[in-house]
């Protein structure tokens, strides 16, 4: 059984792609194979999809990291590598500092929503400028 591990965080997507080390463990391949299976080209940073090779996601520079999508890791596993059973799981990642900043923030704008949501309920009374204007004169 060939298991696809992959950290995910959120909903970004760059938070549920592996890194080489992770696809080596899950094929249970040697590093030097998973780059021989890997579809990359030194003249073309993104070649295009090969569906005897294992895929890495778009790069947008040459010295980033090859990072991988579970689902391409058990597609390469299931399809070229003829292994049976193939599951892909993800993993929620411990919470990092800028997660508990986003969650005080989203808190707070939803204190917000219920302060501005029981203003809206409360009578107004429409007062003029004028009116305001003759109230701060003294009587003559």
């Amino acid at each position: 059984m060939v298991g696809a591990f992959a950290e995910a965080g959120g909903a970004a997507l760059e938070d549920s792609l592996i890194m080489i080390d992770e696809v080596q463990k899950c094929l249970n391949r040697s590093r030097a194979s998973v780059y021989r299976y890997t579809n990359t080209d030194p003249r073309n940073l993104n070649p295009p999809f090969n569906p005897r090779k294992l895929n890495p996601e778009y790069r947008s520079d040459q010295k980033d990291p090859l990072l991988f999508h579970p689902n391409e890791v058990a597609r390469f596993a299931r399809d070229v590598l003829r292994i049976k059973e193939v599951t892909v799981e993800v993993l929620n990642s411990p919470s990092t500092a800028t997660q508990h900043l986003l969650g005080s923030i989203l808190e707070e704008l939803r204190a917000i929503r219920q302060r501005l949501d029981a203003l809206d309920g409360l009578p107004t009374t429409h007062v003029t400028p004028r009116q305001l204007h003759n109230q701060s004169r003294p009587a003559a």
